[in-house]
């Protein structure tokens, strides 16, 4: 039986005071990817600040499960739409969040990938040039490749393969955050770049293949947790709480602040190390297995957070055993309930 955590109690400490309506210089907000794991917490982060949210999602990825629950709001609307089609609405500000995020979903549909972040973001921008919007772009620490320096600096230029089977997403969003800082320099677009570092929690898909999912899945259903090398190569994990405050942050800043910013928590461990946690915490009587490495995997991740601290006042409070806890729990109930369905 798994331990469970109570996700009321692990609520990120830093997410927004919101101002009164009256003081925010825009209103309507535009969510793209927004039924994904990162986008629909986002979304529920946005009504709570009393914003008019349209999630604008193709669906390919996200899970319409996910922001059910926001559907019959007055101030939220879902679209169905690929961001690679131009679209044209009415908006204040934008989060691009649309992409596959996992390995195992973006390397299903590489060229698919690379456009969703190349041509996605470009049709974003020029919406948001359009209409005199701020636009959030969800980049990604796969920016920094295999880094040969750790932590990693804003100000690293990154180690990244541009051939490998990782490169539709690395050089997808590197690709991105050129666009970005172009338009934010011809046309004076009012950006902002967070670099997200490895996050978790609730909504995660339990067959997305991200290390924790995997880890969580095989050690509840006490199958062979499978590790790619030798389990030494570090993760830095991040939990969906205090990530989204981050983006809550970064979105009220001065136009000045444009970033890119790195948002992840800095405490690192690895990867055989959350496995054996992960086994402990779950009771589990999983035992790990070792195969070969995975192609252009990262030896070290781990984001160095001083420009987000000092240009946000923002940094992670959510102890990594907390945040497992809470992940369990919500894997628990969604694999209880995938084995009622069948």
């Amino acid at each position: 039986m798994a331990k469970t955590g109570n996700r009321k109690n692990i609520t990120a400490e830093n997410i927004l005071q919101f101002p009164d309506k009256k003081h925010k210089s825009f209103k309507k907000v535009l969510v793209a990817g927004g039924s994904g794991f990162l986008g629909s917490h986002l979304c529920e982060s946005l009504l709570a600040a009393d914003y008019d949210v349209i999630c604008v999602d193709d669906l390919s990825t996200g899970r319409i499960e996910n922001i059910k629950h926001l559907l019959d709001l007055p101030n939220f609307t879902f679209r169905r739409h690929d961001v690679r089609t131009p679209l044209n609405t009415k908006v204040d500000a934008i989060f691009n969040f649309a992409s596959p995020a996992s390995p195992p979903a973006y390397q299903a549909d590489p060229i698919g990938t690379l456009f969703t972040n190349v041509v996605g973001a470009r049709n974003l921008l020029e919406l948001a040039r359009r209409r005199d919007a701020v636009i959030v772009q969800a980049s990604t620490s796969e920016v920094y490749g295999d880094p040969l320096v750790s932590p990693q600096r804003e100000d690293y230029f990154g180690n990244v393969s541009t051939i490998g089977p990782r490169a539709c997403y690395d050089e997808g969003k590197r690709c991105a955050e050129t666009q970005f800082f172009d338009y934010h320099r011809l046309y004076g677009l009012k950006i902002k770049v967070a670099r997200i570092f490895n996050t978790y929690g609730p909504r995660m898909r339990p067959d997305d293949g991200r290390v924790i999912s995997n880890f969580i899945v095989q050690a509840l259903r006490n199958e062979p947790i499978t590790i790619y090398g030798s389990g030494l190569q570090t993760r830095s994990f991040c939990y969906v709480d205090d990530l989204i405050g981050g983006f809550m942050k970064f979105l009220h800043t001065s136009p000045e602040v444009t970033g890119p910013i790195n948002l992840g928590n800095p405490t690192e461990l690895t990867v055989i190390d959350l496995a054996e946690r992960i086994i402990r915490l779950t009771n589990s009587k999983s035992q790990i297995v070792h195969l070969l490495p995975a192609v252009d995997d990262p030896k070290q991740r781990r984001p160095d957070i001083s420009r987000a601290t000092a240009q946000l006042g923002w940094r992670p409070h959510v102890d990594i055993e907390d945040g497992l806890l809470s992940a369990i729990a919500y894997f628990d109930r969604a694999l209880r309930h995938i084995a009622v369905s069948n």
